[in-house]
């Protein structure tokens, strides 16, 4: 294979992963409690507590109080099929 023809696989590669990624969302409000392991914001009348880990990009400082946006990802762990509940005869 030709230095170009890699290239254009690289590129044709990357861009696929960029297709399949995981659906972002947002969710905007003052914080509650920030730990190493979570953030609780309070959403309109809602709290949501949401999990964060060291890989997770923090921009600015965060601290009860204070108005932030986060961006997350839903993804499922498990999923249980139930069966069906058959009609009484």
């Amino acid at each position: 294979m030709t230095f170009s023809k890699s290239i254009v696989c690289l590129a044709v590669l990357a861009l696929s992963a960029t297709a399949f990624a995981a659906k972002t969302y947002q969710a905007t409000g003052a914080v509650l409690a920030v730990t190493d392991t979570s953030i609780t914001i309070q959403k309109g009348s809602e709290k949501w507590e949401i999990e964060k880990s060291a890989a997770t990009t923090v921009t600015g400082e965060v601290k009860v109080g204070s108005k932030v946006t986060i961006e997350y990802t839903m993804n499922a762990t498990t999923v249980t099929a139930k069966p069906e509940k058959s009609a009484k005869k």
